[in-house]
């Protein structure tokens, strides 16, 4: 999913899930990585595309609840 303005964003978090993740189960693989990330964050511990993947779950679900979902 490509990130250019808000107005870009799904209108909901279940669009945004399927669009994005395929699921919500596969959306809750990459929140429970950015969780493992936040404890354990170390130089070299994670790739860091795996990081920014994680980033970007963690910001477009923020975008999609602050558009009142």
């Amino acid at each position: 999913m490509k990130i250019s303005s808000s107005s870009d964003y799904p209108s909901n978090l279940n669009e945004l899930i399927e669009e994005a993740y395929g699921s919500l189960e596969q959306l809750a693989e990459v929140l429970n990585l950015g969780i493992e990330m936040l404890f354990y964050l170390e130089e070299d511990t994670f790739d860091r595309k795996d990081v920014q993947h994680v980033a970007s779950a963690i910001r477009l679900v923020c975008e999609v609840i602050r558009q009142g979902d």
